[in-house]
């Protein structure tokens, strides 16, 4: 399986964790153990605190093969949130006290972390969070829920974006690091969803939870900003994931369409379906493209808001394309559960809304050419 784009020694790191990758299933102590041996929970993280160091380019190019190469995509899915959304607030925003206490136990296998950030009224408007944290003394006190965490059920730890001055509006947000043993937390029912069943959310609330001031991420009011940070790390590495997991769906329908026969000919011989296939290559090599500049941006510390946003929009849409043509490809084969197929068409539907709706993304688009 080659990963379009990347250059030698890259493929060689691609191949080599694609291949440890392949078996690897399901939230279990084995499985968090195995990504924790490989890497995977820290591969951005400095190696001071027991991750890899590796900058964003690595880290996607590592993450697409962990997506090609694990069948469970909601393990993968997992994994970024705890490492993108979670721990890369810490590395960047937090103390050198954090940093000790909680990346070893993160990228180690220890502990899982979960994200607080999505309300009922707060999802692709972040700025109408109403959760709050009122400092009272050496403490905050945290009350409000949180919608969809994912992690949420197995979380040791949460990081979690709450109201510290509501009269700053979007400057009165600030991020905490909140330990699930602290009085006052209730974990809410394991979500049933349409995809990424491995994948454990639930809703989390805070009632008068006593939050240590040095739990703090940065300073006060930067929460939104920290946020934003996470966003870049999730929307170009999450999706590399993704980008590798269409890979391997894509792979799937040349194979079936070279074996299956209709009519005496294999079905790829009928220009339908091959015209279907070579459009969902160029598409595959159109998101490499895009993911190799946003992330070169990135590591150059250049602005890239219209990149990631590209890289996002394309990498959703272009899984969503390819699932939905594999189903047609596979027929009834792809129709039914037992198949594996249309598990790809459920998890690629989710893809368009979590870590910034396509919406959203296009807004962004939008506003950085000056419309």
């Amino acid at each position: 399986m080659l990963a379009v784009g990347w250059l030698p020694e890259q493929q060689s790191l691609f191949d080599y964790y694609r291949e440890h990758c392949i078996g690897l299933s399901q939230i279990t102590k084995h499985s968090w153990t195995k990504c924790a041996e490989l890497g995977l929970l820290g591969l951005s993280v400095p190696k001071s605190y027991g991750g890899q160091g590796y900058d964003i380019t690595t880290s996607a190019n590592i993450t697409q093969a962990f997506g090609n190469g694990c069948e469970d995509t909601g393990l993968m899915f997992s994994v970024c949130a705890h490492l993108y959304a979670c721990l890369m607030p810490i590395v960047e925003f937090g103390s050198e006290q954090q940093k000790k206490k909680y990346l070893p136990l993160l990228t180690g296998g220890d502990w899982i972390a979960g994200n607080g950030m999505t309300e009922k009224e707060a999802g692709s408007d972040s700025s109408n969070i109403k959760s709050t944290a009122i400092k009272k003394g050496d403490h905050y006190i945290l009350d409000g829920t949180k919608s969809y965490v994912t992690n949420g059920p197995v979380a040791n730890v949460f990081i979690v974006y709450a109201v510290t001055d509501p009269a700053l509006g979007y400057l009165g947000v600030s991020a905490f690091i909140v330990e699930k043993n602290t009085p006052g937390i209730t974990i809410g029912d394991t979500f049933e969803k349409m995809g990424f069943n491995s994948t454990r959310g639930s809703a989390v609330s805070f009632n008068n939870c006593r939050i240590p001031v040095e739990n703090r991420i940065g300073e006060e009011g930067q929460g939104l900003i920290i946020f934003k940070h996470s966003m870049k790390w999730e929307r170009v590495c999450l999706f590399a994931g993704f980008l590798g997991v269409m890979e391997r769906l894509h792979q799937q329908c040349i194979d079936h369409a070279k074996s299956r026969k209709q009519f005496g000919k294999p079905i790829g011989k009928n220009q339908a379906i091959s015209h279907a296939i070579v459009d969902n290559q160029i598409k595959i090599e159109s998101a490499q493209c895009l993911l190799h500049q946003a992330c070169w941006l990135l590591d150059q510390n250049k602005k890239a808001d219209m990149e990631i946003s590209m890289t996002k929009i394309v990498i959703s849409e272009t899984f969503l394309k390819i699932s939905l043509d594999a189903v047609q490809i596979f027929g009834s084969q792809g129709y039914n559960a037992d198949g594996g197929i249309e598990s790809y068409l459920r998890d690629a539907v989710g893809t368009k809304i979590f870590s910034g709706t396509s919406e959203m993304q296009r807004d962004i688009i939008a506003a950085e050419l000056g419309l």
